[in-house]
């Protein structure tokens, strides 16, 4: 059974979009200088839509970024370490993940997070980059 037929659980799903959300705002904390305050000011924009907007919005996209990454996570997996594999080729991890965040925001009608996106979406990718350890291993405990 693939990632995207294991996220059909909505338990299974709702744990890893927390613990998603848990990790953005980590990442989001520990940023510094003049890029971590945009960060941190645009995060708090997206977080001021609503409460829960960021667990929500994660979970919305889940099936299609498991559906990116799948190819990449089964890659992993024939090597028997399917965590490993995910952090070794990041690059192609991020790109998968941001491939589905960039489809998404061209359809949204929240002009602030659209705008918000588009000015962050260049600096964003490193940050992908270096989440994507602990995404992986979030996967692990939660799908696996």
């Amino acid at each position: 059974m693939g990632l995207s037929e294991k996220i059909q659980d909505r338990t299974v799903r709702a744990n890893i979009a927390a613990d998603c959300a848990k990790l953005i705002d980590q990442q989001v904390a520990a940023k510094g200088g003049l890029s971590g305050m945009a960060m941190k000011t645009a995060y708090g924009v997206i977080k001021g839509i609503g409460s829960g907007y960021i667990p929500g919005a994660i979970d919305r996209i889940l099936p299609d970024a498991c559906q990116a990454i799948e190819p990449i996570w089964q890659e992993g997996a024939a090597t028997g370490d399917p965590v490993k594999y995910l952090s070794e080729h990041s690059d192609r991890t991020a790109d998968s993940l941001l491939s589905v965040t960039d489809a998404r925001i061209q359809t949204t009608r929240h002009a602030i997070l659209s705008s918000t996106y588009k000015k962050l979406r260049k600096s964003v990718k490193n940050d992908v980059e270096a989440a994507v350890p602990d995404l992986a291993q979030i996967i692990q405990s939660h799908a696996v």
